[in-house]
Parts: structure tokens; sequence; C-alpha cells
């Protein structure tokens, strides 16, 4: 059997549609679902940054939240902000963003 501090990305990718964990240093965090007021929060600070970035031509790109920051670090981390902005784009794949993003909101 795993330890608690053995789990990888591997552990994530393989929960149930719908469940929600972010893994630091290997230890899985269920989270719960959030509230109707967060995610109406959480959709106005993206549309307004979203905005901002497109009115200034940035380069940057916003994302919300199930889009994860990951770790390479021996795949033990996997978070995933409320928001994150990257302006570095190398850092995005398919799964989200290797490394920190510039700006995140939690």
């Amino acid at each position: 059997a795993k330890q608690y501090s053995d789990y990888t990305t591997e552990d994530i990718y393989n929960l149930p549609d719908g469940q929600r964990a972010e893994l630091i240093d290997g230890n899985m965090y269920m989270m719960a679902p959030p509230s109707r007021i967060h995610q109406k929060i959480v959709s106005i600070l993206h549309a307004e940054i979203y905005k901002y970035i497109e009115v200034n031509n940035g380069s940057c790109e916003v994302y919300p939240a199930h889009f994860c920051r990951l770790f390479e670090r021996g795949q033990q981390k996997y978070v995933a902000p409320d928001i994150s902005v990257i302006c570095d784009c190398d850092k995005l794949n398919d799964k989200g963003c290797s490394g920190a993003p510039d700006w995140i909101i939690e």
C-alpha cells in the first residue's frame, strides 16, 4: 500500500470525475466543491483580468481553476489556484503550467 506521502500526479489524474484534490510533497489533500458565490467571484475576476490583458495588448494568458500548476520535481506537486496568469507561454502544456505562474488568485 502507498504511504501517505507517496502520491504522484498520476494518482490525481486517476481520481473519479468530479473529485478535487491537490498534491503537495506527495501528500494528497481532498477539496470540497466551491460554493456558488465563490464561483461567481472567480468568474468576475477572470473576466476583468482577461479584458485588461486584451485591451492592453498583453501577451499573458489567464486561466480559471482547474487549470493546474505543475512542478516537475518528482511529480509530487499538483495545485489548482482559482485563477492563474501566465506570461511565459513556454511554461504551458496540455495539462497546465509547468512551474510558477506569474500571478495566482486563491
